[in-house]
């Protein structure tokens, strides 16, 4: 009748998979956490209610379409196993991609800010990812390559598979990441750091594409374009536009030389990340992210000087 174990709950022969359990407490998480603070953000009561009846399906479907597409060799074959989602296959980025499109196209029916939409739901994206993770421990999945040395096998670096032994405990350090992500963004919009509507998400966007460029290099599992790893492609990707933006807004309050070496420090960055030199990699993505914190304190002390003047 009942049966329990490390992955599934099976009740009267239905079986429920913890990994699916953890994606919905995240969910319902980050939709508490928006609701919470989607007065304080100007919109209007259930809104957040109403956001998460199209988003979360929308990035349910483009979840799965994103990991279907980059998987399409297996799916070709096994067409009847593309709508089979508790067989496993959701993507993040995927996800993430869908819920935008949804919020976007909302935000044109509701007309509301779309800047103001993405505010609301970044610490909740974060927050649902971190939780989410864990469903991989429990799966046995989304680990990195094997550990060999005795004296690093041991948890958080190190996860044990079973019938695999010690591997890098990859989902640990997204989860981690994830969770500080939440926590800087909401301690930054109550000290009101973020002055610009979509500030918050594209600093969500920002500190998710730095990790998970790193991360994925150290992953088995990993989605692929020919040799690229799609998800590092992607996070890249991300951080070039990103950082061609902010060289955009700063244009004027920098030198040239400063943009082109904070473009530069990107690229750098793909090299190593492509080069699969992690230590390297993790240098290069902690000078990108002090150039991105350096030019905000850039903007936001230029904001406060403005500011002043005027009054």
């Amino acid at each position: 009748m009942f049966e329990l174990t490390r992955s599934t709950l099976t009740i009267f022969g239905f079986s429920i998979h913890w990994y699916g359990v953890l994606i919905a407490l995240g969910v319902l998480g980050a939709v508490l956490l928006a609701w919470l603070r989607e007065e304080r953000l100007g919109l209007k009561r259930e809104t957040t209610l109403d956001l998460a009846l199209i988003c979360v399906p929308a990035g349910i479907v483009c979840a799965r379409l994103y990991y279907v597409l980059f998987s399409w060799d297996y799916y070709a074959l096994h067409p009847a196993e593309i709508l089979d989602v508790r067989g496993g296959g959701l993507a993040i980025y995927g996800g993430v991609i869908g819920g935008v499109l949804a919020g976007w196209i909302y935000s044109r029916v509701k007309k509301v800010p779309f800047g103001t939409l993405a505010d609301l739901v970044a610490p909740g994206l974060a927050f649902a990812q971190a939780v989410g993770r864990w469903g991989n421990f429990l799966n046995q999945e989304a680990y990195g390559a094997a550990v060999t040395k005795a004296q690093f096998q041991f948890f958080p670096l190190s996860v044990y598979i079973e019938g695999s032994g010690w591997h890098y405990a990859t989902f640990f350090y997204e989860s981690l990441w994830c969770a500080l992500i939440c926590a800087f963004l909401l301690i930054a919009e109550k000290r009101g750091y973020f002055k610009r509507k979509g500030d918050t998400f594209l600093w969500y966007l920002f500190l998710y594409a730095l990790e998970r460029c790193l991360v994925e290099g150290l992953r088995t599992d990993s989605l692929y374009i020919g040799p690229l790893r799609v998800s590092q492609l992607l996070s890249l990707t991300v951080l070039l536009i990103l950082q061609i933006g902010l060289c955009l807004r700063l244009r004027g309050k920098q030198h040239p030389v400063m943009s082109l070496y904070q473009l530069a420090c990107v690229v750098l960055l793909g090299a190593f990340v492509g080069a699969e030199r992690p230590v390297s990699a993790l240098i290069w993505a902690l000078i990108v992210l002090l150039n991105a914190a350096m030019g905000y304190g850039v903007i936001y002390n230029n904001k406060n000087k403005t500011d002043e003047e005027s009054a």
